[in-house]
């Protein structure tokens, strides 16, 4: 899929939407309805896809177009991460999610790490903030995603309990990582928070 026409469709999608929000013109709102409707069509195009399922990918959503937030979080015990393996492609990722409505990021990302690895965490610490765009994270998607990543202290006690979102979770040495759901968590993501919770690095990096 070529990321320049994925961007181009990203950028339709979110005047069709900010349109339809402000515009009290009926004839405009039924262009921009329409050019909603073509950007689904691109999309489907360029990932070989029903139409059906590409609009079944987009949460309902007006007002002004804004990127969609994924946060992330990094538990070390010594010099390992604690990872957990998503049901959908059966490959490992730092617990995350979809930030909440009305949950401070902070607190989602605790919550997040509770219910997919089932290990209780505190103190989390944002670190990295990145534009997926910008990335090389696969597949490629039609929404515009920022990713915030924590690293967090672990809490003693607990373990992994079945959801419905992973089936496994554990602690991998850093220099022996599983194969990673890399459209959720890459290699450098883990070995940048690994160099911030060690203090190689201040501050919070973002791109």
């Amino acid at each position: 899929m070529s990321h320049d026409w994925v961007d181009f469709a990203k950028r339709l999608r979110a005047i069709a939407q900010t349109g339809q929000t402000y515009t009290d013109n009926r004839y405009e709102l039924e262009r921009y309805q329409e050019l909603e409707r073509l950007t689904n069509q691109m999309f489907a195009v360029l990932a070989d896809t029903p139409v059906a399922r590409v609009e079944q990918l987009f949460i309902p959503d007006r007002g002004y177009a804004t990127p969609k937030v994924d946060v992330r979080g990094a538990v070390f015990r010594d010099d390992r991460v604690l990872l957990v393996r998503e049901q959908r492609d059966r490959r490992w990722t730092l617990p995350g999610g979809w930030a909440d409505v009305c949950e401070p990021p902070s607190s989602c990302v605790l919550r997040e790490i509770r219910e997919e690895s089932g290990h209780f965490a505190v103190n989390p610490r944002l670190a990295l903030l990145r534009d997926r765009n910008l990335h090389p994270y696969l597949p490629v998607t039609p929404e515009h995603i920022y990713k915030l990543f924590y690293v967090c202290d672990e809490v003693e006690g607990g373990g992994f309990v079945p959801n419905n979102e992973t089936d496994a979770a554990d602690f991998f040495a850093l220099d022996a990582l599983p194969e990673l759901s890399l459209g959720r968590t890459l290699e450098k993501d883990i070995h940048h928070l690994w160099a911030f919770a060690s203090g190689e690095v201040d501050g919070v990096h973002s791109d």
